[in-house]
């Protein structure tokens, strides 16, 4: 369970820098550039603030323990559906195979942070705590 407990976190950081710091820090130290994403794809430039809000909701619903397991499925579905629509408006707008191939690599980042907490929580459930001796992992 310990590798589980490692990909989890190093996965579920580095989306909470990619998916949570930065949209939020670029509105408070370069907010001239919060719709630089956004608006090459056409989206009106209060798209870019509604996103920057959920993605930081998002990502901090993942990295914090305490959060209810319910919530962090929804947090997981949320930025998924944000990372398949970048995909998607990339590949149709502009067709940049590096603005395609970010989001995937976010969402394989977030898909080894999923798996590995639902094995985490999967353990937990079976009473054996995570990291426990003889507990394959």
């Amino acid at each position: 369970m310990k590798k589980y407990k490692i990909l989890f976190w190093i996965a579920t950081l580095i989306i909470f820098l990619w998916e949570g710091i930065m949209p939020l820090s670029t509105v408070f130290f370069a907010p001239d550039y919060v719709t630089a994403g956004t608006k090459p794809l056409h989206y009106p430039d209060y798209f870019a603030y509604a996103l920057i809000i959920c993605k930081v909701l998002g990502a901090t619903a993942l990295i914090i323990p305490a959060v209810p397991a319910r919530l962090k499925e929804w947090a997981y579905a949320g930025l998924t559906f944000s990372l398949i629509f970048a995909v998607i408006s990339h590949a149709v707008v502009d067709g940049n195979v590096v603005y395609i191939l970010l989001p995937l690599i976010a969402m394989a980042l977030l898909a080894i942070s999923y798996f590995s907490n639902q094995k985490l929580r999967y353990t937990e459930v079976q009473g054996v705590p995570a990291g426990s001796p003889g507990v394959e992992g």
